[in-house]
C-alpha cells in the first residue's frame, strides 16, 4: 500500500505528523466543552398564555383554538399539545426533527403575532418560550431569611442575579419562588364615592402621568440639547402627587384618597429551602462552555455576595451540577484509564515491543477522535465518553492485527522495513474493508429520528471519529513504529506467553476445528438451536427505552384536589418537608409551592403557577446504584402516608421528555364523556399489576364561583358589564394602573386595590361598590349574585382535538413493555362511544416515534456492509460465510441481558449494532486469510484449517482487548450504559465460540470461487 509505503520511508514526515497529531489531541482534551448531557437542538415550542381569573373553557374558546388554528397552517409539524387550567394555557408545538429550530422559532413567533389582534386584550402574558436542553440550571442557590420581608429579600435577589450573570460562560439567571414586589394604591372607597372619582379616572390618571414621549432636541447657537420630559415616576410621592380632579378651589391628588405603598403580591408562589423561608436564585450556561469553569467564576462570585449580606440572611449552594458532571465522567474516566490498563495487559502476548507500539495506537486514534470532536461542535459528555469506551474495543484491532501480522514475518525472517511494508500489504485491504464495515454498522444510529436519535447521535459519531482514526494510525503510524522497534533478532515462537496460547489454541481449537469439519450440519444444527433458543429469552428479557439518570437528584410533585388553595397545598408540602427531614440519605431541599421548580434536568419541564400545585426538588447525598434505589422506594411509601394529596416522586430519566413510562390518551369532543372515560382508565390502570402513581387530571371537577348579572337592575341603573367587572376585579385581585420603573431599570406593578387582607376572602365581594350612570355608587349585590359553577379542572387537547391523558409509573421489578403490554389488552375490551378513541402516550409512543424510521437505516446500513464485503470479496457466496457470524453473536448478547436482569433498552440494542461491526471485522480477517491461502494453491480444507488456526490468535487478542475495555462498564452496575457493555460482551465470547467452527464450516460447504473452481 502507497501510503504505509511513504510512511514508513518518510519517517522524518511521519514523526511530524504523529507530533501534530499527539498536539491537537492535547488541546482539545483542554478546550473542548465539558457537560452532564449532550447538547441538542429541540424543534419544540411553548406558547404561555395568561389571562388571571379565566376559567378553563373560557381560555379555551378564545385563547387556545386561535392560536393552535394559526399554527397548524406552518410546515413540519409533529404535534400540537394544549393545556388549559385556570387562568393559564399552554400550547406546545413540536416540530419534526430535521427542520432548522431557528427558522421555525421565527415561523411561531410570526403566527402568533399575526392573531394577537384577535385575542383578548386581558391577556397579561402571551409568550414563546424555547424548549433548550441547555436551559437547565447549573446552579441553583437559595437566599434564605425567616424574618426579613419578601420586598428586601427580592432586593437582594435581584443583586445577586445580575452578579451571577456577570460571570463568563453563564447566559442568564433567574429569580424564583416569591410574590413580586408591587406599588399597591389602596383607595378609601368612601372618599372616592364622595368625591364621586372614578376607578377608571383614577387608573387613566396614573398611565397618563407615568409615560415617557421624548421630547426630541432643541439647538441653541452651536450646542445640541436633548429635552427630557416628565417620564416615568421617580419615588412614590410624584406617584401620591397625580392630580385627579379639582374641588373646593384645590386638587384633589392620589394620595388624598388612598394609601400608596410598597408591598407585594398575594402569596400565592412562594418558597423555602429546607424548611426555611427562601428565595431562590438559578444561573444558567452558554452554549459550548466548561461546566467546570463556569463553576468556579460562580463559586466566586458566590463567595464575594454571601460576605456583604446582613446578619440576618445567609446564601445557601443547595445544586451544583458540575458535582454530577464530575461524578459521572470521573467515574467514566476512571473506568476508561482501568480498560486502558486491561488492554495493554492482553497485549502483553505480542512481545513487550509490540505491545508497545500498540499501545501508541491508543491515545493516538483517541487524540485524533477528540480532535474531530471539537472541530464539529460536540462537546465531552457521558454520552462521547460511553463512544469512547465502545471505540477502545475497536480501535486496537486495526494496530494489533498489523502488528501481529508484522511480527508474523518478522518470525519468518524479513527484515524490520522490509516486514513493516509487507504485512501492511498483505492485509490493508481487509483492514479498510473492517472499518468501513463498523463505520456503516453505526449508520443507523447516526440516522436515527426523532429525540433519541439526537440524544445519542455524539455516540455514534465518536466510535466513528475514533475508528477511521485507528485505521488511519494503524496503516501509516504503526509500520512506521514497527520499523523502528521491532528490530533485531526476533524470536521465530514469540515470547513465553504467545507460545502458551498458541499451544492452548492448537491443543483446543485445532481438534475441535477437525472435528467440525467431519460433522458439519450437526454443528450448524446445534448454532441453530442456539440462535433460536437465544430469541425465545426476549419476552422474558423485555424491552425499554430509555432508563432513568442515575443521579442523586429527583423531583416530588405534590398536587391538591382542585380547587385547594394555597394553604392547603403549603400544608401538605411541609409534610412532605417532614418526612425528608427524617430521611438521613437527604442532603438538601428546595420547596416552592404554587408554581415548579426550576428547570435542572434537560428534559423536565416546569410547571407554570397553580394555586394547588407544589414540587420539592430534592438532593441525596450521594447516589448508590445498588443502595439509593431501596432508599427511593422506601420514601415514596411513606409520601402515601399524607393524606388528601397526590404525590408523584418523579426520579429524572435519560432520553427525550415523556410524560410518564405508562400514558392513555382518550380522545373525543365532550368534557363530560372525557371525564368519565378518564376514570374508566384510571380504574383500569389501578388494576394493572405494575403499575404506581396513577395520575387522572380530571379525576375531580373544579368548583368555582360564577357572577351572575341581573340584565334588568343593570339596565335601570346605567351599569355596563365592563363597569361591573372591573368593579369585581378591583376588589378581588386589583386592577394594574402601570408600572413603576427604579433607577436599576427593574419594573414593578401598580396595582389599584380595595383595602383587605393577604388573599382575598368572600368578604371582598360584600365590599364591592359599583358606579352607576349617574355616578352614584351602589352595593354590587343590588345588581348581581354570586353562584357555584362546576367545570374541567383542566382542559387537555392532542392535535387540536380535546383530550384527557391518564398516566402511571411502573412498580420497581417490573418491565415498562410488559406492563404496557397488559395495559393494551384491557384497554382493547374497554368499550368506547362513538367518536372516541384512545392512544399510546409516553414511552410507548417515544419508542413507536424513535424507531419508526430506524428500518430504512438499517436497511441501508446492511447493504451497505454487504456491498463492502462484496467489493472485497467480489462473491456472494463469500458475502454469506462473513455474515453468518452476525446472529451467533446475538446468543450472547441476549442471555447475558437475560442472566444479568437488564431489558433490552435503548443502549442495548447500540450493543447489539457494534456487535455486529466486530463480528463482521473479525470474520472478514478469517475469510479474506483463507482466501489469500487457497490463491498460493493451499487445498481447501488445509486452507481452511491453517487459516481459521493463524487467525484464531489476533482475534482472540482482539476479543480479549475489547472485554477488558468494556469490563469496567459491565461492572459500574448502570442502567444507562451497563446493558450496552454486556451485550457487546456476551457477543463477543459466543462470536468467539461459535463463529470460530461455523465459519470454517460454512467456508467448506459454500466456498467462494477460487483456483480449483474458476470464476
Amino acid at each position: 500500500m502507497k501510503l504505509t509505503d511513504f510512511s514508513v520511508r518518510n519517517h522524518p514526515f511521519t514523526l511530524l505528523v504523529f507530533l501534530c497529531l499527539v498536539a491537537l489531541g492535547v488541546n482539545a482534551w483542554l478546550h473542548i466543552p465539558r457537560s452532564e448531557d449532550p447538547r441538542f437542538s429541540i424543534p419544540v415550542f411553548i406558547v404561555v398564555a395568561v389571562q388571571p381569573g379565566s376559567d378553563p373553557v373560557e381560555l379555551e374558546r378564545l385563547v387556545v383554538r386561535p392560536i393552535e388554528d394559526a399554527l397548524n397552517e406552518l410546515d413540519d409539524v409533529d404535534k400540537v399539545v394544549a393545556a388549559v387550567r385556570d387562568g393559564v394555557a399552554t400550547v406546545t408545538i413540536e416540530f419534526f426533527y430535521d427542520v432548522d429550530v431557528d427558522d421555525k422559532h421565527d415561523e411561531v413567533v410570526r403566527q402568533l403575532n399575526s392573531v394577537r389582534d384577535r385575542l383578548p386584550a386581558e391577556l397579561a402574558t402571551l409568550e414563546v418560550r424555547r424548549f433548550r436542553t441547555n436551559n437547565v440550571a447549573v446552579m441553583q442557590t437559595a437566599l434564605v431569611s425567616p424574618i426579613l420581608g419578601y420586598g428586601r429579600l427580592q432586593e437582594l435577589a435581584e443583586d445577586l442575579r445580575r452578579a451571577l450573570e456577570r460571570v463568563p460562560g453563564v447566559r442568564d439567571a433567574q429569580t424564583w419562588a416569591y410574590p413580586e414586589k408591587e406599588v399597591r394604591v389602596s383607595l378609601d372607597m368612601p372618599a372616592v364615592q364622595a368625591l364621586g372619582i372614578g376607578i377608571e379616572q383614577i387608573a387613566g390618571a396614573i398611565g397618563a402621568a407615568n409615560t415617557i414621549v421624548p421630547g426630541g432636541a432643541i439647538e441653541a447657537g452651536e450646542r445640541r440639547f436633548n429635552l427630557e420630559t416628565s417620564g416615568h415616576f421617580a419615588d412614590l410621592d410624584e406617584l401620591r402627587d397625580v392630580p385627579l380632579r379639582a374641588h373646593d378651589g384645590g386638587v384633589v391628588r392620589i394620595g388624598d384618597v388612598a394609601r400608596v405603598e410598597w408591598t407585594h403580591e398575594d402569596p400565592v408562589v412562594f418558597g423555602r429551602f429546607e424548611g426555611e423561608r427562601a428565595l431562590f436564585v438559578t444561573a444558567r450556561m452558554r452554549d459550548g462552555q466548561n461546566i467546570f469553569r463556569v463553576r468556579e467564576g460562580l463559586l466566586r462570585a458566590v463567595e464575594a455576595f454571601r460576605a456583604n449580606l446582613p446578619a440576618d440572611v445567609r446564601l445557601e449552594v443547595g445544586f451544583d451540577q458540575s458535582e454530577n458532571v464530575r461524578t459521572r465522567l470521573g467515574a467514566l474516566q476512571r473506568d476508561f484509564l482501568i480498560a486502558i490498563g486491561l488492554v495493554l495487559v492482553t497485549l502483553l502476548p505480542l512481545g513487550v515491543r509490540a505491545s508497545l507500539i500498540v499501545a501508541v495506537s491508543i491515545p493516538l486514534s483517541l487524540a485524533i477522535g477528540l480532535a474531530l470532536l471539537e472541530a464539529t461542535g460536540f462537546g465531552l459528555n457521558q454520552i462521547t465518553i460511553v463512544g469512547m469506551v465502545i471505540a477502545l474495543g475497536l480501535l486496537v484491532d486495526d494496530s494489533i492485527v498489523v502488528v501481529e501480522n508484522i511480527a508474523r514475518f518478522r518470525r519468518e525472517g524479513h527484515g524490520p522495513v522490509e516486514a513493516a511494508i509487507g504485512a501492511t500489504r498483505q492485509i490493508a485491504v481487509a483492514v479498510v474493508g473492517t472499518t468501513a464495515t463498523v463505520v456503516l454498522s453505526f449508520v443507523p444510529l447516526l440516522m436515527l429520528p426523532g429525540g433519541p436519535g439526537a440524544f445519542i447521535l455524539s455516540l455514534p459519531v465518536s466510535v466513528v471519529y475514533t475508528v477511521v482514526a485507528s485505521m488511519f494510525v494503524a496503516l501509516t503510524i504503526i509500520p512506521f513504529l514497527a520499523s523502528r522497534i521491532m528490530r533485531g533478532e526476533a524470536p521465530k515462537e514469540g515470547n513465553r506467553l504467545l507460545r502458551g496460547l498458541e499451544r492452548g489454541i492448537e491443543v483446543t481449537y485445532r481438534p475441535l476445528l477437525h472435528w467440525a469439519m467431519g460433522h458439519r450440519f450437526a454443528l450448524l444444527g446445534v448454532a441453530a438451536v442456539l440462535v433460536a433458543g437465544s430469541v425465545a429469552l426476549v419476552p422474558s428479557i423485555g424491552l425499554s427505552l430509555f432508563p432513568k439518570a442515575g443521579v442523586p437528584q429527583f423531583l416530588i410533585r405534590i398536587e391538591a384536589p382542585e380547587g385547594a388553595g394555597v394553604a392547603a397545598t403549603d400544608e401538605a408540602a411541609r409534610a412532605v418537608e417532614r418526612i425528608l427531614e427524617a430521611t438521613p440519605e437527604v442532603a438538601t431541599w428546595f420547596t416552592s409551592v404554587g408554581r415548579g421548580n426550576a428547570q435542572v434536568y434537560y428534559n423536565e419541564i416546569p410547571r407554570e403557577q397553580q394555586a394547588n400545585l407544589a414540587e420539592i426538588f430534592v438532593g441525596l447525598h450521594e447516589f448508590d446504584p445498588r443502595r439509593t434505589p431501596s432508599v427511593i422506594e422506601a420514601l415514596r411509601d411513606r409520601l402515601l402516608e399524607v393524606p388528601g394529596v397526590q404525590i408523584v416522586l418523579r426520579e429524572f430519566q435519560n432520553g427525550p421528555p415523556i410524560e410518564a413510562p405508562i400514558a392513555v390518551r382518550v380522545l373525543g369532543p365532550e368534557l363530560d364523556e372525557l371525564s368519565r372515560l378518564a376514570r374508566s382508565v384510571e380504574e383500569l390502570l389501578l388494576d394493572t399489576p405494575g403499575t404506581e402513581n396513577v395520575v387522572n387530571p380530571l379525576r375531580t371537577a373544579r368548583t368555582d364561583l360564577k357572577v351572575v348579572v341581573d340584565r334588568a337592575a343593570t339596565g335601570l341603573l346605567g351599569i355596563d358589564s365592563a363597569t361591573l367587572d372591573r368593579a369585581v376585579r378591583l376588589a378581588v385581585d386589583g386592577i394594574e394602573a402601570g408600572r413603576f420603573r427604579e433607577e436599576d431599570g427593574d419594573e414593578y406593578a401598580i396595582r389599584l386595590v380595595l383595602p383587605r387582607e393577604e388573599r382575598p376572602s368572600l368578604d371582598a365581594w360584600e365590599a364591592v361598590r359599583v358606579r352607576t350612570g349617574s355616578g352614584a355608587m351602589v352595593p354590587v349585590s343590588r345588581v348581581a349574585r354570586l353562584e357555584l359553577k362546576a367545570g374541567p379542572p383542566v382542559i387537555q387537547r392532542f392535535n387540536r382535538e380535546r383530550s384527557a391523558t391518564v398516566t402511571a409509573y411502573v412498580s420497581g421489578g417490573y418491565n415498562t413493555a410488559a406492563v404496557t403490554r397488559e395495559v393494551n389488552e384491557r384497554m382493547e375490551a374497554l368499550s368506547l362511544p362513538s367518536g372516541y378513541t384512545w392512544k399510546f402516550g409516553g414511552e410507548a409512543e417515544s419508542r413507536e416515534q424513535s424507531f419508526g424510521g430506524f428500518g430504512a437505516a438499517i436497511l441501508v446500513a446492511m447493504f451497505g456492509v454487504l456491498a463492502v464485503i462484496v467489493l472485497e470479496f467480489r462473491s456472494f457466496r463469500g458475502t454469506a460465510i462473513v455474515s453468518s457470524v452476525i446472529p451467533l453473536g446475538f446468543v450472547g448478547g441476549l442471555v447475558g441481558l437475560w442472566l444479568t436482569g437488564y431489558t433490552l433498552s435503548f443502549m442495548a440494542l447500540v450493543g447489539f449494532v457494534a456487535l455486529v461491526g466486530i463480528e463482521i471485522k473479525n470474520s472478514i480477517l478469517l475469510v479474506d486469510f483463507t482466501n489469500q491461502l487457497r490463491a498460493k494453491g493451499v487445498p481447501l480444507r488445509e486452507a481452511i484449517e491453517r487459516a481459521g488456526q493463524v487467525r484464531f490468535l489476533p482475534v482472540v487478542l482482539t476479543t480479549l482487548t475489547a472485554l477488558g475495555a468494556l469490563m469496567p462498564l459491565a461492572l459500574a452496575r448502570s442502567d444507562f450504559y451497563s446493558p450496552l457493555a454486556i451485550v457487546i460482551m456476551g457477543g463477543l465470547v459466543s462470536s468467539l465460540l461459535l463463529s470460530r467452527l461455523v465459519t470454517p464450516v460454512l467456508y467448506s460447504l459454500i466456498p467462494p470461487p477460487g483456483p480449483d473452481d474458476g470464476p
